[in-house]
Order: C-alpha cells, then structure tokens, then sequence
C-alpha cells in the first residue's frame, strides 16, 4: 500500500515537473515580443529569440528576460515620444477650438469694422459725391483708429471720443454760424466748452458708455481667446522629466520584455503614472478655471448691451437726434461761446436766405435688416459667442482631467484589473491612486517627483493666465486695464505689461501684450499704458452722419 502510495506521488510529481518545463519553455519564447517589437519600426537584429537573464535591465525587472539593453533603451526612448503624442492628441481638440473660435470671432470684428466702413463709404459717395470725397479721410482716420484699438493698439477711446464731439462742435458752431470768422484759437475756446454747453444733449454721453464699453468687451475677449490658445499649445508641449521616462517605459514597455507584449496596464497603474508625469500641468488647473469664468462673463457682455451690432444699428438715429439737438440750441450756444470767448469777426458773407432749420429738417432712417451688411461667415455676434461659451464651458478642469482621459478605458488600459500589467507582472494593482497636482505626488507609488522644483514654463502660463483674467474682470466692469493703470508703478495687477522684472519676455508675450490678432500685427502693440485715443464704430458712424448736414449747410452757402 505504501509503496503504491509512493509510486503515485513519484508519477504526480512527474507530471507536475513535465507541466512545469513545458510551460518555462513556453514562456522563455520571445516569438511574440519579436514580432511586437518589429511592428514598432525597430531592427530585429540581436534580438533574443528565447529569455535571457535580466541583470543588465536598468528599468524593467531584471529576472529572465526578453530585452537586451539596446532594445530598453530604446523602448525607453519610444515611450517618451508616445507619451508626448498622448498629450498632443488629447489635447488636440481644446487647443483647435480656441485656434477657430480666436480666428472667427477675429475675421467676424474685422469684416464689421469694414463692411460699416465701406456702407458709408458708399453711401456718402452717391449723396455727396466731390464734397464727400474731400472730406472722406475723416472717416477713414476713425475707421482707423478703431481697428488700431481691436487690434491691441495704444489708443484711448473715452479720449477719442471727447475729441470727435467737440470737433463735431467746432464744425457746426462754424456752419451755425457762417457769417463770422473763426480763427484757430477761437475754435479751440469753443471745444472747451462742449462739456459745459451740452450741444448734443444726453447723446454724447450716452454713446460713450456703449460704444467704450462694447469695444473694450471684443478687444479683451478676443485677446482671452489668443492668450488660451497660446497657454494651451505651449502646456501640451509638454517637459517630460527623467523619472516620468523611466515609469512610462515600466508601464508601457516592460510587459514586452516578460514576454507578454499585448498586456495593457491596470487602470489604476496608468492613472497613478499620469498624474505624476502631469502633475504640473494640474497645478494650472485652479487659475485656467478661473480665467475661463471669466472670458464667460465678458461674453455674457457682448451678447447683452454690449453687444457691438447693438450699439451700431442705432447710430445713425441717435446722431440725427444730436444734429437736432445742437439745431434747437444754436442760438443759446452761439451766445454763450461769444461771451465766454469773445465776439468774433464778420466774414463778411451773409447768411443763406434758406432757414438753419431747412437743414437739419431730416433724419437719417435707419437700415432695413434686408440692407445691413452681413458679417464675416454669415454669421451674428450672438450665435458666435454662443458657440464659443459653449467650448469655453467644455475646457473648464481640462488638465486636472488630463491624466483620467489619457488612461481612459479601452484607449491605453485594460478594464480587466485580474488581467492587466501592474509593473512588474499579469495580476491586480493594489496601490491607492493618488490626487493630481505637484504636492501630491510625494506619495506616488510610480514616479518619483521632485515636489519642491515647479515647472518653469508651466508657472509662466499661470501668471500669464493670472493677468489676463484681471484684465477679463476689468473689461467686464467697462474698465481698459491699459490706461486705468497708467500711473501705477509696476503693480502686475494693474500694470499694462502685467508683470514684474523677474517675468520672461515670453511670459509678457502670452500673458498681457500679445497681439489681439497675431503676431503679424506686433507693430500695433505699443507701449501696453498710457494716454491715447480710440473711437469706435459708433463713433465713426456718428461723425459720419453728423457732418452730413454739415456739407448741406456748406452747399446752401455756397
């Protein structure tokens, strides 16, 4: 009995023995990771067809292997490369929509800027014809000035539009009056009175406050979306430190040289090793959040009374009710400027039998929808900005969510925990999943992160996103941050540069001077504070219709 006993144990054992070669033999083959690694580009040249011992592994286990040194050092250089493309392409779709929406709601200003301005252009020709075409640099000069403003230029437009009224004022005090001689001194005593005379009315000021507004609302917004667009692209660039390489090459990498090159990483593993290679992009998650409020609440700005289109359809009404303020006032505002500067000479031409009233008896009607221009891609201001808070919404906690997105199952992990790669063989990861951001990753099981050296470039596009999100605020509440700090000293909260001596050229570039449109327009960003002058579309269509009656009053004296 013993003995039969004895001879089953020596025949399991046997058996046992024979399983056990057989499987060792089977997975001492590299047929597979051969072929794996061949599919990669890489030579096949010295690659063992059967494991070797594994000393030589600087990152892989070293027990028997299917990698040479050569063949780590290169997976180790592959693993890199696809970690960036990783980035790229997960980033791709946020950065492309700032690219287009940046490039639209551009192409859509400009050309509203430009059809306004070839409107009147054409309309005054057909009306005026010689007599506007003297005069036409006015508008042209406006037009101007307002793109110039857009476009990230040094130009103040409350200034500019003090000075268009009272130029308006010294035109028409001449044309009210035409039977005196002005000289140069004399009109300008009369510009000093337009504050006090009102000639307009409510007008002036009104207009002010919508078209300054509603300009400052497009110039900032459209510089939000260059700044994003730029933080972006530069952030997915991403620095792929050492310590990342090494855990990305363990992760991704090592399953080929244990034999098993199709085995993807277990969830968990590839969340843990992404949030330790990201772990700086995170940290830009808390002011990115905050700088997309609040590009949210200056688009808020432009779909309401900001609205640009808005202010600009009305124009030619509300210019047609200062004429026929300044009419009606015209004898009272005649009689106080000669007090207050003087009585002027006779230029001895009389005035025109035809009355001062006949002039001014019309007002302009304004476009029919059917004969407005259309705007840049046929589209409105509201439908755009609607499209771009929609994908602005879509970007918010972007790079917090980074990592997860990277490892998102089906992409780079296996959903199966029993069946999946935890850096050293087939089988579950236990290790907790640590949070993103920097100071969190002192604790990561994967890669080792050095808590206390920030990346550079990533703190550039903090504070680049920081100033630009003062400047959001301040246009949201109708405040140019260019010339609301002209007399600061150096505070980067207030300051035009928006940054102190310790920034970088390239932080200044993305965070605060950029060009609202591009590089190709960095001869218009001049000195970031200071005292300038701006007008917007309104403002031209004002001069515009206001020295419509103008001329007709010149033709009737002539």
């Amino acid at each position: 009995m013993y003995a039969m006993w004895r001879l089953q144990v020596a025949l399991c054992t046997l058996s046992v023995l024979s399983l056990s070669s057989g499987g060792e033999s089977k997975a001492r083959s590299c047929s597979e990771v051969r072929q794996a690694y061949n599919a990669k580009g890489f030579s096949l040249v010295n690659v063992p067809h059967q494991e070797i011992s594994g000393e030589h592994l600087r990152v892989c286990p070293q027990g028997y292997t299917c990698c040479t040194s050569e063949m780590e050092d290169k997976l180790n250089q592959q693993s890199k490369l696809e970690f960036e493309k990783l980035v790229e392409e997960s980033s791709h779709k946020m950065r492309t929509t700032f690219v287009s929406r940046h490039k639209k709601f551009d192409e859509f200003f400009l050309e509203l800027l430009d059809n306004s301005e070839k409107s009147l252009n054409s309309m005054f020709t057909r009306t005026y014809g010689k007599l506007y075409m003297q005069n036409s640099e006015v508008f042209q000069d406006l037009f101007t000035e307002l793109k110039r403003y857009y476009t990230g230029g040094n130009v103040n437009l409350e200034e500019m539009l003090n000075d268009f009224w009272s130029r308006l004022l010294e035109r028409m005090f001449q044309l009210l009056n035409s039977q005196y001689h002005f000289t140069d001194d004399y009109l300008e005593c009369v510009s000093k009175y337009t504050d006090q005379l009102k000639p307009f009315g409510d007008i002036p000021r009104k207009l002010k406050a919508q078209v300054t507004r509603a300009f400052i609302a497009a110039r900032t917004f459209v510089q939000g979306l260059m700044v994003g667009r730029e933080v972006a692209n530069r952030v997915a660039k991403v620095n792929v430190a050492p310590a990342c390489v090494k855990a990305l090459t363990r992760m991704l990498y090592c399953p080929y040289c244990r034999g098993m090159p199709g085995l993807k990483p277990c969830p968990n593993y590839c969340h843990n090793v992404m949030r330790g290679c990201l772990a700086n992009q995170a940290d830009l998650d808390s002011e990115w959040n905050l700088f997309i409020d609040a590009m949210l609440l200056v688009a808020d700005r432009l779909e309401g009374p900001s609205n640009i289109e808005a202010v600009i359809q009305p124009i030619d009404i509300k210019i047609s009710d200062a004429i026929m303020t300044m009419q009606d006032n015209s004898m009272q505002v005649s009689a106080k400027v000669f007090q207050g500067c003087g009585q002027p000479k006779p230029s001895g031409i009389g005035r025109s039998v035809r009355g001062i009233s006949d002039v001014f008896s019309g007002r302009f009607r304004p476009y029919t929808p059917e004969e407005r221009p259309t705007t840049a891609a046929g589209t409105s201001l509201d439908r755009l900005v609607i499209d771009i808070k929609e994908k602005l919404k879509e970007s918010k906690r972007f790079w917090s969510n980074l990592p997860d997105d990277i490892c998102a199952k089906g992409k780079l992990t296996e959903p199966d925990e029993e069946q999946c790669w935890n850096s050293h063989t087939k089988g579950r990861y236990f290790p907790e999943v640590v949070k993103e951001g920097l100071t969190n990753q002192v604790n990561n099981p994967e890669v080792e992160v050095d808590i206390t050296r920030p990346d550079t470039l990533i703190r550039q596009q903090i504070m680049a996103l920081r100033v630009m999100t003062n400047k959001l605020k301040n246009a949201y509440n109708g405040n140019d941050i260019y010339f609301q700090d002209s007399s600061d000293e150096g505070s980067s909260s207030g300051s035009g540069s928006g940054c102190s001596d310790g920034c970088t050229t390239e932080f200044i570039f993305v965070g605060t001077e950029a060009p609202v449109i591009g590089a190709d327009r960095s001869d218009e960003r001049a000195a970031a504070a200071g005292k300038s002058v701006s007008c917007g579309p309104s403002v031209l269509l004002l001069t515009v219709a206001l020295t419509l009656p103008l001329w007709a009053m010149q033709t009737q004296w002539r």
